[in-house]
């Protein structure tokens, strides 16, 4: 991720410009990897069931990382096969966030502590 950001800036620097697919992988590669962080707080916080944690986490696995792959390889690597992919990626990621937000909204209100992982406590910053 960093190394693309420092590619980018070469480009940038040396007068040559970042092309838009490169631009766009990265951006999604940046944001869905903070959704990932957010996603391994909220998943034991709401103390989901098993199939449904395995739901969210292996439906956002492949969209996460398929979805800034498509750009680079359709349009980067000369891969226009691939192009469709991205709606199959973008498919699982909405299904991944749909059942997050879903069990966030049925989940029982509790004390903080009491849901999830016993030994998973959130600090008091």
């Amino acid at each position: 991720m960093m190394s693309v950001g420092m590619y980018q800036n070469v480009l940038n620097a040396t007068g040559e410009g970042v092309p838009g697919w490169l631009i766009g992988g990265h951006a999604h590669l940046g944001v869905l990897s903070i959704i990932a962080i957010v996603l391994g707080v909220a998943i034991p916080t709401l103390g989901m069931a098993d199939r449904y944690r395995t739901l969210v986490t292996w439906t956002f696995i492949p969209g996460q990382w398929g979805l800034p792959l498509v750009p680079w390889l359709a349009v980067g690597g000369g891969l226009e096969v691939l192009h469709p992919t991205a709606f199959l990626s973008g498919g699982l990621l909405i299904v991944s966030m749909l059942v997050l937000t879903w069990q966030a909204a049925v989940a029982p209100e509790a004390e903080p502590g009491e849901r999830g992982d016993p030994e998973s406590i959130v600090a008091d910053d």
